[in-house]
């Protein structure tokens, strides 16, 4: 997965470096370049961070990109600078520090012609912190959040383009979240709060790939609570949409096994 993100990320970064930046050659780029206060000239700095980067030196790069907008805050060079400070960090790993770059990237040139790739940047850094359905997922919103606002913004983009495949994978991950609370209630009995979870999966997260099993559920809960009609409705829509599935299969069997006067006690242990 980071392998296909930091190709696109790179093309971006290749892009940028390529833009009218063609200075004198690395003059800064040796194994005495520090970054404590020299003042140096701008194409000095950048091309210095930039012969690192290349080297696979990220922390060092990150700083010295930084240095270069700090002694050069308005050169354009120091705009540059900013972004490929955002994508070094990226690199690194260092996801919140990466935000923090191209964020500021953002309210000094909202307008800039590299504007797409800084918001897909910030998504990016969100997607990458995205853990396992057992812990909390307010990373895994911020991913969906921005991943949603670089297609809002632009649409037509191969930022756009790999922020929908990526937005397809968030939303499966937040609706696997759902269902694990969904089942954690059904399993204590908390029927109508796990019906709650399993139909925001059916409605929010309608095309992932857990919405057979979130049907299931709610005819299993349904039969919990006395509601065999409703069981059957989630039942012929399992079936009607998924028929070949194996959720479809065990709802047939459950509504089999259950008729109209099923009790809370007959279907607590599930189906």
């Amino acid at each position: 997965m980071r392998l296909s993100n930091t190709r696109i990320l790179s093309l971006g970064v290749l892009a940028m470096s390529a833009v009218a930046l063609t200075g004198c050659a690395s003059r800064g780029g040796g194994s005495g370049v520090e970054t404590a206060y020299v003042a140096r000239d701008v194409e000095s700095l950048y091309n210095a961070a930039k012969a690192r980067l290349d080297r696979g030196d990220l922390a060092l790069a990150a700083a010295l990109f930084d240095e270069t907008e700090r002694q050069h805050p308005y050169s354009p060079w120091a705009r540059r600078a900013q972004l490929m400070s955002a994508f070094a960090y990226y690199a690194q790993r260092n996801y919140n520090q990466s935000i923090q770059s191209a964020t500021r990237f953002l309210s000094i040139h909202p307008g800039n012609r590299d504007a797409p790739y800084a918001y897909y940047l910030i998504a990016m850094s969100y997607y990458e912190q995205i853990s396992d359905v057992q812990r909390d997922q307010a990373i895994t919103l911020q991913a969906q959040r921005a991943l949603n606002e670089v297609i809002r913004r632009y649409p037509q983009s191969q930022y756009a383009n790999d922020a929908r495949l990526k937005l397809d994978l968030v939303n499966d991950h937040l609706a696997g979240k759902e269902m694990e609370i969904g089942r954690y209630y059904e399993r204590a009995g908390h029927w109508l709060a796990a019906q709650y979870r399993f139909r925001e999966v059916i409605e929010t997260y309608q095309t992932t790939s857990h919405t057979p099993e979130a049907l299931f559920r709610l005819a299993e809960t349904s039969l919990a609570l006395g509601i065999p009609e409703e069981a059957q409705r989630y039942a012929a829509v399992l079936g009607a949409n998924y028929p070949g599935d194996e959720w479809y299969e065990r709802a047939y069997r459950l509504i089999g096994r259950h008729g109209p006067a099923v009790g809370l006690e007959n279907v607590a242990q599930g189906g």
